[in-house]
């Protein structure tokens, strides 16, 4: 009766944790991508407006829709995302800028070439958490770069700031709307050979605003794949394993109900009853790894192995490593389940546990556990 007790109680468990086997992540941790994974390019088409130190006190029109001040030009750029909140960008813009020495269009033509490297930090991901589907990103810039006056031969240095937002189509494809403020060095207009007031104020530079609209292409591999949450892995099982101490308590007051009636019941006839030695089960204990690691994810994972070993510390134990299938080649999967293995055997000596005792078996990847982040653990029995 006992043992038929304990089959309901291990299948009551069993169909909870199927029913709670959703993928539990952590909101801004991810799992790290390949190099050549979430790269991107875009082309855009902006409207600068130039400011020059050469008309300072010259009472010019400060409104950067003046013709004499203003020009259309395109840029194309080219990036990757390190995190989901770090990544760079390399820029080209350019062709037609102003140098604005006069009110007189003509006067302020000028062809120049401005490369830029800059530090993209996508705040949206940064404070509310990795969301591939989010259909705005507000990602503020720095950089510095190199800009280069064709018609006067000259060459000076650049900083930015900007503020590129992104507005999602699809996984591959984004509108840009990029707003950025760029400051140079005082002689972009040629005027000066010197660099006497070099970056002295904004008055004594050359600067302009730009306003850019355009397109992004994701190349390669796109996203982020989030880090499981291992806190509430363990809760998780923690729970289950609690359900199952429950239900098993349940069966052996059910059983010791049974055992007092047989032992009261008066019979007419003597007769002989044999009840079954029940054999105490212990539960396996799981301590789990992340992925492509052989080093314990949480060390808190040590406390229930730390219970299990001080109550049957004289007693053999099976150390099973695990890795997960999806991931990884079958020849790898098995060393690393046996490095896992090798790495709790290792703890277990540690907590008093004879070596000679211990059983080491590497089951290479498997998908025995849903999710799939699961089945990067090692599993502790008694034997």
């Amino acid at each position: 009766m006992k043992k038929f007790l304990m089959m309901l109680a291990f299948a009551g468990v069993s169909v909870t944790g199927m029913a709670q086997s959703e993928n539990v992540e952590q909101k801004y941790s991810v799992e790290t991508n390949s190099f050549w994974s979430n790269w991107f390019i875009q082309a855009n088409v902006g409207y600068d407006a130039f400011y020059s130190d050469q008309e300072k006190g010259k009472g010019f029109s400060k409104s950067p829709f003046k013709g004499f001040r203003s020009n259309v030009s395109p840029s194309i750029g080219i990036g990757k995302w390190f995190t989901p909140g770090i990544g760079m960008r390399t820029k080209v813009t350019g062709i037609w800028g102003r140098s604005v020495s006069s009110e007189n269009s003509s006067d302020n033509a000028m062809e120049f070439f401005h490369a830029q490297e800059q530090v993209l930090f996508n705040l949206s991901n940064m404070l509310c958490g990795y969301n591939e589907k989010r259909v705005w990103n507000a990602i503020p810039y720095i950089g510095v770069g190199f800009l280069r006056n064709f018609d006067k031969n000259e060459n000076c240095h650049t900083a930015m700031i900007g503020l590129w937002n992104t507005f999602r189509l699809s996984n591959r494809w984004a509108i840009n709307l990029d707003l950025s403020f760029n400051v140079s060095d005082d002689d972009i207009e040629g005027a000066k050979t010197n660099h006497d007031r070099y970056l002295t104020s904004l008055a004594n530079s050359d600067r302009y605003f730009a306003a850019e609209v355009g397109l992004t292409l994701n190349l390669g591999k796109t996203g982020w794949k989030k880090s499981p949450d291992m806190d509430a892995i363990r809760t998780l099982h923690q729970n289950e394993i609690d359900e199952l101490n429950a239900k098993l308590a349940n069966a052996n007051a059910e059983n010791d109900r049974l055992n007092n009636q047989i032992k009261n019941h008066k019979c007419p006839e003597p007769q002989t009853i044999t009840v079954e030695k029940v054999v105490e089960k212990v539960m396996p204990v799981k301590v789990f790894f992340s992925l492509d690691q052989a080093k314990i994810a949480s060390r808190k994972d040590l406390v229930q192995v730390n219970e299990l070993v001080s109550t049957y510390k004289d007693k053999q134990f099976k150390v099973t490593g695990y890795a997960d299938s999806k991931t990884g080649k079958g020849t790898y999967n098995q060393k690393l389940s046996e490095r896992r293995a090798n790495t709790v055997a290792n703890e277990l000596v540690k907590m008093g546990v004879n070596r000679d005792n211990i059983e080491i078996v590497a089951a290479g990847g498997v998908d025995t556990w849903n999710p799939n982040n699961y089945n990067r653990c090692a599993v502790i029995e008694v034997k």
